[in-house]
């Protein structure tokens, strides 16, 4: 009898999957959203343009990180769940640093106190604070927002909150964009 109803509950799963409208793309944009990756928005031109103090690296913009894949983040030493995920991104920087270059930029946040939070934790993950006006379309509405976006401009992640980013699937998402 258990059976019957496994058996009955698959082939609903099944034939929903097949037969309505939506959720087949659904799925697949979920499970395998590098399929998605054609329809992803482009940073412009413009939208690289923003002038970075560097803070435990030299100063520089993000124009010279176009045609590269970047790991852009927006945070600040005021937001807990910045500070969580700080961890996860050191460890993702010191395995990843040679593929993929990062960029964190310190939002909100004064000088001395970004320096006193990385000297503490010893991270060594390149750290910015914006000097000029950050595009719309990359201008975070809430902290921490991270982009991974590929050496063509494509954003092929965007996360608007806490994330381990130390993982298999980051990691795999990486070596997929630098090939």
């Amino acid at each position: 009898m258990k059976k019957n109803i496994i058996y009955l509950v698959l082939i609903i799963i099944i034939g929903v999957i097949a037969f309505v409208p939506g959720v087949k793309e659904y799925l697949r944009d979920q499970f395998f959203p590098i399929a998605t990756i054609e329809n992803a928005v482009h940073v412009s031109e413009e939208d690289y343009d923003i002038e970075l103090k560097g803070i435990n690296v030299p100063s520089t913009n993000l124009k010279a990180f176009k045609n590269k894949p970047v790991f852009l983040n927006f945070w600040g030493t005021w937001c807990p769940p910045c500070r969580k995920e700080w961890p996860t991104i050191q460890k993702l920087y010191d395995s990843r640093k040679g593929n993929i270059d990062f960029v964190l930029i310190a939002m909100n946040d004064k000088e001395d106190a970004v320096r006193k939070f990385l000297k503490e934790n010893n991270y060594t993950v390149p750290v910015y604070i914006a000097q000029s006006p950050i595009s719309e379309k990359i201008l975070p509405k809430v902290f921490p927002t991270t982009f991974l976006i590929d050496q063509h401009g494509r954003i092929i992640i965007k996360e608007d909150a806490y994330r381990d980013w130390n993982t298999e699937t980051v990691h795999q998402f990486i070596d997929n964009i630098i090939k």
